[in-house]
This record gives C-alpha cells, structure tokens and sequence, in this order.
C-alpha cells in the first residue's frame, strides 16, 4: 500500500476531499521528521511510538579493501508498534494465511 493508497481510503472513509486528506498526512509526516531530528519522541496512544535509537560507536570493515573503519555514535528513527496494534496484527486472519 502506498501513500496515495492510504489517502485515497482516508478520504472515502471520512468523506473529506482527497486534497485534504494529503495535506494533512503530510503535515503529520512533516511533524514527525522535524520533531524527531529536533530529538523529540512521539507517542500516539493505540497505535505506537516513533522514537530516536542510539547507535554506539563501533568499528566496522570495509571489505573491499580490507580496512577497519569507525563508526561514531549516532541516533537512527525506530517505531515501536503498540501492544493494541501488536495484537490486531498477531489475531489478522489475512497476514496469518499470506505468510503460510
């Protein structure tokens, strides 16, 4: 499913017009991505948590050329789904027999 997949249902759903709908969800996404390189996590109750990973310094290899490099500390953006969410997808009849 893409973005534009995601708009599309959220606009049939709602009966707010699909221009609408974009500029909200990318108002949202906009929202994410700055509060979070500002290190700011955000918890939306019900569904999960966007947060920021800590990363610690270690020395990695370039294979090609056989050196060691390091890699400092840094942060990567995760999503921790919520246990609501966790089980709605753990009790889905449709993931349960599209993996099978």
């Amino acid at each position: 499913m893409t973005k534009a997949d995601v708009i599309t249902q959220i606009s049939e759903k709602t009966g707010i017009p699909k221009d609408d709908v974009q500029l909200t969800v990318e108002a949202f996404f906009s929202v994410v991505k700055s509060s979070m390189a500002e290190g700011e996590n955000i918890y939306v109750r019900g569904f999960g948590s966007f947060i920021n990973k800590k990363r610690a310094k270690k020395i990695a290899r370039n294979i090609s050329k056989n050196t060691a490099i390091v890699i400092d500390e840094h942060f990567i953006p995760s999503f921790k789904p919520s246990k609501v969410f966790v089980e709605k997808i753990k009790k889905s009849q449709k993931v349960l027999t599209s993996n099978s």
